[in-house]
Formats: structure tokens, C-alpha cells, sequence
């Protein structure tokens, strides 16, 4: 049987992890559309931001708080914390210790696709509630990140699909629409539109609140309630997404920095590392990996 093993390109160093931390992010080629994660945090907190992903981050040490819609959970060991696309929250430690966990972060076509399979839903899926005590689907986790590390292809895919089917079926259903179409609501998606095409060079919020005929404290009201943060903490977080596009492409940290508008380099990597987890350099390395085919 021919395994896949990760071979680093040349040149390429692991990152110092800071003192009693570590974290690989990292892909699998044969989990098309999956992100994958394995931690341990103590010191490290993360900034209101989002993911275009699920985030399904099974915990087997400690606990991991994060704000999420107005309320603090906590998720320890045995539970799995479960952000849906798009959803704004924080993390950092529930205890002095801090937590240890792996996590999954599947596409939403990706679980849409089980979802229609095992729920019989046809549509956006997501999950009900941000936290769910299940130990055997946080074991399921473990055994895709061993799966994926150790190249079997036919172990990883299953696993994957495993879990998330367990977790759709204990906590899953339809993602609720947001279709209330308001006056702030408009504006607040226009402020994205504007932000997103200048976000290299915003503008101020006054400027910006000029433009659509509206006071600045009225635009930052819409821009919260219709995107769940103020602007410029929504444009962060898009510098950030963007960011990882341009080093996904091989775009050196340095220049994807400037290119989606923070002042320099270490302004990525204290924004990146605070919404990744990792830093951009090492992040790219794992994006920069190859994989062989080899006999066993």
C-alpha cells in the first residue's frame, strides 16, 4: 500500500513556539477543503474574528472560553467548541493551565453535503449551540488529525465524514436566514463593499458615514448589529482572510502585509497569530509542504 508523507521544502524552519505553547496549522491534501489544527494555548488570547470555515475544536485538555453572541461559553475536556461560518467569537484559557485541543475546519460545502446525506437537508447546515459534551466525537477528531499525519487517505476521509455526520445529527440543523432587509442593513453592507475595495487605504468612519448620508455613531450601530463587530475590527479580521489567500499563493509575508494594508510586517503577525494561532511564516511553511507517494 503506498502512503503520502509530508516532506518540507527546502529552506523551510519550524517556528519557536512560544513557552509552554504549541500549534500546527496545517492541510492534507487528500481532505480537499478542510483546514486542520493541533494545539496548546496558555497565554495566548484571540481577537473578535471569524471564519469563511466551521470550526469544530475538540478539547483533551483544560478549557477553552470565547465569547460568542453576547455570552462567554466554556468548553473542556471531553467537549467540542462549534462556531459556524462567519460567526464572530473570541478564545483564550477557561483555566491557569490553559487548554490543549485538535481541531477540524470544514468548508461549509463540504458539510452541506453531509448534512443532505444524513439529515436529509437540502441547504446552508450549521450547528444549534456553541458547545457539546460528546467524548467519542472528540476522540473521532484525534484519529482524523493521526489519520492525516500518518498519510492514510481511506482513514482520514472516513473519519472526517464520521464526525461531522455525529455532530450533525446530536447538534446540527438548517442555518437560520437572515433575509430582515432594514435601512441600517443596507448601509452597513455598502460600508463592507467600501471597506473591502479600500482596505489597503480605508477612510475614517466619518468619511466613510458621510458618504452614505448617515452619522458616524449611526453607521458603527448598523455595522455591529448587521456583522456582529465595529468596522475597523471587521476590516482587521478581512486583512487577515486576505492575507492568508496571498500566502496561500506563495506571496512572502512581508508583501502580503502591505498589500492588504497593515503598516508592516509585525503588524501582520501580531494580528495573524491572534486570529490563526499561528504565525504567518509558519503558517505558510505548512502551506509550502509536498507530498510523495512512496511505497511501504
Amino acid at each position: 500500500m503506498a502512503r503520502r508523507r509530508a516532506t518540507p521544502t527546502a529552506g523551510a524552519r519550524p517556528a519557536a513556539p512560544a513557552a509552554g505553547e504549541r500549534a500546527r496549522h496545517w492541510r492534507y491534501d487528500e481532505l480537499p477543503g478542510v483546514d486542520l489544527l493541533r494545539a496548546r494555548y496558555v497565554s495566548r488570547t484571540f481577537i473578535r474574528h471569524t471564519h469563511e470555515t466551521f470550526v469544530i475544536a475538540a478539547i483533551t485538555e483544560g478549557v477553552e472560553a470565547f465569547h460568542h453572541r453576547g455570552t462567554v461559553e466554556r468548553a473542556g475536556v471531553g467537549g467540542l467548541a462549534l462556531i459556524n461560518p462567519d460567526t464572530p467569537h473570541t478564545g483564550q484559557a477557561g483555566v491557569p493551565e490553559g487548554w490543549t485541543y485538535g481541531a477540524v475546519y470544514p468548508a461549509p460545502e463540504v458539510v452541506d453535503a453531509i448534512a443532505a446525506e444524513t439529515l436529509a437537508l437540502r441547504g446552508a447546515a450549521g450547528f444549534r449551540a456553541p458547545v457539546l459534551d460528546d467524548p467519542p466525537a472528540v476522540r473521532l477528531v484525534a484519529q482524523v488529525l493521526r489519520a492525516a499525519d500518518e498519510g492514510d487517505a481511506l482513514a482520514a476521509d472516513s473519519l472526517l465524514r464520521m464526525v461531522i455526520a455525529r455532530l450533525l445529527l446530536r447538534a446540527g440543523g438548517p442555518l437560520p436566514r437572515r433575509e430582515i432587509r432594514t435601512a441600517g442593513a443596507d448601509i452597513a453592507e455598502r460600508a463592507r463593499a467600501e471597506l473591502e475595495e479600500r482596505m489597503a487605504r480605508p477612510p475614517t468612519l466619518e468619511r466613510l458615514a458621510t458618504g452614505f448620508g448617515v452619522s458616524p455613531f449611526a453607521l458603527l450601530r448598523a455595522f455591529r448589529q448587521r456583522y456582529g463587530m465595529p468596522p475597523h475590527a471587521w476590516l482587521t479580521d478581512a486583512r487577515v482572510h486576505r492575507a492568508r489567500a496571498l500566502l496561500d499563493a506563495g506571496v512572502p509575508p512581508a508583501e502580503a502585509a502591505v498589500r492588504v494594508g497593515f503598516t508592516d510586517q509585525p503588524h501582520l503577525h501580531r494580528h495573524f497569530t491572534r486570529t490563526v494561532g499561528v504565525t504567518p511564516g509558519a503558517y505558510q511553511r505548512e502551506r509550502a509542504r509536498t507530498y510523495k507517494t512512496e511505497p511501504t
